[in-house]
């Protein structure tokens, strides 16, 4: 049973930072996608993408000095051990702020402070990475849920169809991305819902995100803003640009259930060599046997078998059947 939003608005932060554990994750994307509630709860979301955008400049950790752990255990260390009685002449009193002279502090309390304050740095520094790994393997479970959400779309859209989303052999439409309005049209995929961003991304932190429905996107065909929709209308993930037979003709997308043949998978940058959808560098592939899979960058081409190119090295439709080549979403076959 699908909470009400005032229920679900106290999940969307952690949802957001990716701090939910599988259960709660599961229960917010129903009521994201459920007609009642979803449409304000996605709005509260992309609220919340935009408040937290100036987060973005420290997204990156600062790195700590150089032996700054060490220097704090020592100094940690050599305040605790005992104090010898000095033979001549008293030591020193160490000289304290001002601020804490005028409060009264004595040099005790204030040397208490200053290990209170060296600990919880170097705790800081310590537990940090630890923290960052967190969020980024929850990011990462995120974006395959997504790819599993998409390869439930995809099978029942091949069931139905007898093969996955095509787009024509030539024209406007025939783009890469064009797997997402038509999922849209048919009620396999909630245009609004995220489904089809990776979290953190450009795209994800704009906000307001929705993919286009196939009518809305032929309306559109030669005015400016259909040039705007074919470059994101596939959001984060790319598509399978499938196979041209002998005579130059755009094959269906068979679904063949090959455990080695991807349909889906982190779009491509501007090289066409890797994507940059997770700093980390790891991949996301789904393949037509409706597996997800992890692939660091180094694992992603192997020989002739390149991701974003087909055999010829071109961005485009594969040679043969077994060319498998994911173009970003205006990539045209």
């Amino acid at each position: 049973m699908v909470m009400d939003r005032t229920s679900m608005r106290e999940q969307l932060v952690g949802y957001l930072f990716g701090a939910l554990d599988d259960a709660e994750t599961m229960q917010v994307e129903m009521a994201l996608a459920d007609p009642r509630v979803g449409p304000a709860l996605r709005r509260d979301l992309d609220a919340l993408r935009i408040a937290v955008r100036p987060l973005d400049r420290d997204r990156d950790p600062c790195p700590p000095p150089p032996g700054l752990a060490g220097r704090t255990m020592r100094f940690i260390a050599a305040q605790s051990a005992p104090r010898r009685e000095p033979a001549v002449r008293p030591a020193p009193r160490p000289v304290m702020p001002a601020a804490l002279e005028r409060r009264g502090a004595g040099p005790r309390a204030w040397l208490d402070r200053t290990i209170m304050a060296a600990t919880a740095l170097a705790a800081c520094v310590l537990v940090a990475p630890l923290l960052l790994d967190s969020i980024t393997e929850a990011r990462a479970r995120r974006a395959e849920r997504n790819l599993q959400r998409l390869s439930t779309g995809l099978q029942g859209y091949a069931e139905s169809h007898r093969m996955y989303p095509t787009p024509p052999s030539s024209g406007p439409l025939s783009r890469a991305g064009l797997y997402a309005p038509t999922l849209v049209s048919e009620h396999r995929l909630v245009a609004d819902d995220g489904t089809v961003l990776v979290p953190d991304t450009e795209l994800a932190r704009r906000g307001g995100f929705r993919v286009p429905s196939l009518e809305e996107l032929k309306a559109a065909v030669g005015t400016p803003r259909f040039e705007e929709m074919v470059r994101t209308m596939g959001g984060d993930y790319g598509y399978t640009l499938g196979h041209r037979d002998p005579m130059g003709v755009l094959q269906p997308n068979r679904n063949q259930r090959r455990a080695h043949h991807p349909i889906m998978a982190d779009a491509p940058d501007h090289t066409d060599e890797r994507s940059d959808n997770h700093p980390e560098g790891i991949h996301h592939v789904l393949y037509e046997d409706g597996r997800v899979q992890r692939i660091l960058p180094d694992g992603l081409h192997h020989g002739d078998d390149h991701m974003y190119r087909n055999h010829e090295g071109k961005v485009a439709a594969g040679k043969d059947s077994e060319d498998a080549v994911i173009g970003d979403s205006h990539d045209q076959p």
